[in-house]
């Protein structure tokens, strides 16, 4: 995949960190939005589990001039670094008037790496409106592990985000996060493509960290989100902290002193 300059800053990944999800408006051009609603209606055939993106997209084709636009190879770059597989792909069309709402879920819910974690790539050649349905989301959701559906019985929760975006919208989530596809009320087809990557380095300061030390780092790891009831919130951020220290290898940070105090184990006798 080819390389850019275009890498998120420290404050960026710290977002993705705390959401679960970064999303790009409209980076990708009018024209290819054009070509991807005939690409996509025609489909793109399945690759193998863990081949390379250039040979699961050769060079020209509709898959590789959108993984390589600089915007999305420099996240990319940033999140799962540099020679990623592709796990598997997805073309999902949602047609006029029709289908119901996909219950709220989490996917390979066997994936319980506390230290690593895949992102899936999702790309909107269209405008999306509210009429549409768009994909749900639960922000700050993707470190708390369920199985599968288990939550797929609530139909709302405070803070959701539901999708509605310019065409050419790319959003980037980690594996975990909690979304379903929402109905479409519109006179339209819905279309959305799926990539996602799996990494094959460490996922350890990948990004632009000139910017580690700002505060608005600190910030954004701290950031609640309405769903969150109070033991929630601190679960959260005890989670999103070991994140981070995984990320960045600094096992000094911390955020209110959350998890510095549950891992004290002092060894030193007193006599």
């Amino acid at each position: 995949m080819a390389t850019s300059d275009h890498l998120l800053t420290s404050v960026q990944m710290a977002g993705f960190v705390a959401h679960g999800s970064l999303r790009v408006d409209a980076v990708v051009p009018e024209e290819m939005n054009a070509e991807a609603l005939g690409v996509l209606t025609a489909g793109i055939p399945a690759v193998p589990y863990g081949i390379s993106v250039a040979k699961a997209y050769p060079e020209g084709s509709f898959a590789r001039r959108l993984v390589e636009l600089p915007e999305v190879a420099g996240a990319l770059r940033s999140l799962v670094g540099p020679d990623p597989t592709i796990d598997h792909h997805a073309v999902h069309i949602r047609e006029p008037r029709g289908g119901s709402a996909q219950p709220l879920h989490g996917d390979a819910i066997i994936d319980v790496r506390p230290d690593a974690f895949d992102v899936q790539l999702m790309y909107y050649p269209q405008d999306v409106t509210p009429e549409m349905g768009g994909t749900l989301s639960v922000p700050g959701s993707h470190l708390r592990r369920i199985n599968e559906t288990d939550i797929g019985r609530y139909q709302n929760l405070l803070g959701q985000n539901r999708l509605v975006c310019p065409a050419g919208t790319v959003v980037f989530v980690h594996h975990g996060i909690w979304h379903g596809g929402r109905r479409n009320d519109s006179d339209v087809h819905r279309y959305m493509f799926k990539i996602r990557f799996n990494p094959t380095v460490r996922q350890r300061l990948l990004w632009d960290t000139s910017d580690l030390h700002d505060p608005a780092v600190a910030q954004e790891l701290g950031r609640s989100f309405p769903w969150y009831e109070p033991a929630t919130a601190r679960l959260e951020m005890y989670n999103r902290i070991k994140f981070w220290r995984a990320l960045t290898g600094d096992e000094s940070f911390d955020l209110e002193h959350w998890v510095t105090r549950v891992s004290n184990r002092p060894q030193r006798s007193a006599v």
